[in-house]
């Protein structure tokens, strides 16, 4: 694949980022009461934070400075078992908030996840699989720290921040005013490069999921890359999108990085207005050592708060883009859902009708155009035609992988649009070229077609199909168990196994979509004795390009140009020495009929 195709960048909707911040954190509102303890334990914990300077100043000029030695070990006892509470308070704080954060993290991967199983097949044809599993795992990551700091960070801080400047006023104007006069400086830096640093974060989350899905699918398709020797062109590409991936994160934490120098900066310059104020124009003998000393804690206990402030700040505009991410796909609307009011569909007779139905994947580019057909309950249809003729479409269609544009396409009478998916597809079998096997046991892979199916059940459905032989001669037999994708074992097994997925279902509908590509011709007569039995007294639908795979089939539909161009029998359509009849013609001179 080209390196543009994993360079590609989502685009993501332009929302505010005050509006995702606060959605993020509406997901706290299922703990109120562990909410609640946290903000009892950082209130008593910041008013015995602003009571230590003013315990310092009393111990320095009413104590020390006369020389009351009891008074003073009584006011130290004092001090150390409220900041021994306040560390203990601290404690419990951080345990409660893991504990919420962890539960939250866990409730939006679990709606993401199942909102992510009711969208099309459309929205995983659009974007590969890794850049889904970094939305899944990756950024949901990121937003537990937003979450946990905005309540035992910004809210303690910022009232410590207002807290710190009242006392400081209140003590003295003129010391406050010289010792906080940086801050008009750091509310402008804070502004530029807030306006800068969002989309610097945000491109490095696309960078991110870009070099994710390339991992991803690289990994996937190993033996295809060893097999025609293009680690290197694949190597070349990885180096690339790390590099940009690097640079994107460098980009970014420079800005990010320039606030905390920014502040250090607002920092020093009002301590040194606080001592040139307070001794050059006050005048040292009109304030106090405790005074001095009072006022240079309140200094760093002001400072030190917008340091923390400005570090979630930057993990918020660093995290947003994670969080708009995520949204941005729970925010996907389905396109295949079920109506309001949806009625069950009951027993699946087979009769199933196309009326004038029009599909398009893209605007203005029909694959399907005015099809219409009528399938009496029980008929094999055979669907023949070139690749991409819109074969598999209509068994999509069916099945309601995808909704139509224009027409109707009804099962015993029911418009497929009004009746439930899960009532429809629970009655339907579909076995298709991508023989897809889970990790777990062999008899779990084949249960999956029916998951209350007994062991007599399971083994009835592998031996129609020719699947119980080779089972039973591996060392557990259906115990067996199967890594990633059925590794291990050969295509035409997998195939075997699909297809006894399929069959343990006992469909109403059937649909085998290249059903037999993958297996031998040899093995391919032993499996047709089983799809003979399976197709009895079902309606099915069969797409194959090996016309001998098809001979008994009730009626064969040619599909081409968007619609049906022959109908009828094998024989028939022989006769009639049309497309069926050329396509015959040239299996049979290459030896794949």
């Amino acid at each position: 694949m080209s390196i543009n195709s994993y360079k590609e960048d989502e685009q993501l909707s332009q929302s505010s980022k005050g509006r995702t911040l606060l959605r993020m954190l509406s997901y706290l509102l299922a703990y109120k009461k562990e909410i609640i303890l946290v903000l009892f334990i950082m209130a008593f914990c910041v008013a015995v934070s602003l009571l230590n300077p003013l315990i310092m100043e009393e111990a320095i000029d009413n104590y020390i400075s006369r020389g009351d030695i009891p008074g003073l070990v009584r006011l130290i006892a004092f001090a150390a078992v409220l900041n021994l509470l306040m560390v203990g308070g601290i404690k419990l704080r951080m345990y409660t908030m893991a504990k919420v954060c962890n539960s939250i993290l866990v409730t939006i991967r679990q709606e993401l996840y199942t909102h992510i199983q009711t969208l099309d097949l459309q929205f995983f044809d659009s974007r590969p699989t890794g850049k889904i599993l970094a939305r899944i795992i990756g950024d949901i990551n990121s937003l537990k720290d937003v979450m946990n700091n905005f309540v035992t960070t910004l809210i303690p801080e910022f009232i410590t921040v207002i807290a710190v400047a009242v006392i400081m006023f209140l003590k003295n104007p003129r010391l406050a005013a010289a010792s906080l006069c940086s801050l008009p400086f750091l509310m402008i830096c804070v502004w530029l490069i807030e306006y800068y640093s969002h989309k610097k974060w945000q491109d490095f989350r696309k960078k991110s999921s870009n070099l994710n899905a390339f991992i991803h699918e690289d990994m996937s398709g190993m033996r295809i890359i060893q097999s025609f020797s293009a680690e290197e062109e694949t190597s070349q590409t990885f180096d690339v999108l790390l590099e940009e991936h690097r640079r994107s994160f460098i980009r970014a934490v420079r800005l990010s990085d320039g606030m905390g120098s920014v502040i250090d900066l607002s920092w020093g310059v009002g301590i040194a207005a606080l001592y040139f104020v307070g001794i050059c124009i006050i005048g040292a003998e009109n304030v106090s050592i405790g005074t001095f000393l009072a006022f240079g804690s309140y200094i760093g206990m002001f400072w030190n708060p917008i340091l923390n402030l400005s570090n979630f700040y930057n993990q918020i505009i660093t995290n947003i883009a994670a969080a708009e991410r995520v949204f941005e796909i729970l925010d996907t609307p389905a396109g295949i859902t079920d109506a309001e009011n949806v009625s069950q569909i009951p027993p699946i007779r087979g009769q199933v009708s196309f009326s004038h139905v029009s599909f398009a994947y893209k605007k203005d580019v029909k694959v399907l155009n005015d099809v219409s057909f009528d399938i009496k309950p029980g008929e094999t249809i055979a669907l023949v035609g070139p690749t991409g003729a819109g074969k598999t479409t209509i068994v999509n269609l069916i099945s309601r992988f995808y909704d139509v544009q224009e027409g109707i396409v009804s099962i015993d009478g029911f418009d497929v649009k009004k009746v439930s998916i899960e009532s429809l597809r629970r009655q339907m079998g579909i076995m298709t070229q991508d023989n897809f096997l889970f990790t777990g046991t062999i008899r779990d892979n084949i249960r999956y077609g029916k998951l209350d199916a007994t062991e007599d059940e399971i083994i009835a459905a592998a031996k129609a199909v020719h699947a119980h032989d080779f089972i039973s001669r591996l060392p557990k037999g259906y115990d067996t168990e199967l890594s990633e994708r059925g590794g291990g074992l050969s295509v035409g097994q997998k195939q075997l196994l699909a297809f006894a997925r399929t069959m343990v279902s006992q469909p109403n509908i059937l649909i085998l979509d290249e059903a037999t590509s993958s297996i031998d011709t040899q093995t391919e007569l032993l499996v047709q004795e089983g799809i003979d039995a399976l197709l009895k007294g079902r309606t099915s639908f069969v797409i194959a390009h090996r016309l001998s795979t098809i001979q008994k089939a009730d009626r064969i539909f040619v599909i081409d140009n968007g619609g049906i161009v022959e109908e009828g029998t094998a024989k028939e359509l022989i006769a009639k020495k049309g497309v069926y009849y050329r396509l015959h013609c040239a299996q049979m001179m290459t030896g794949t009929a």
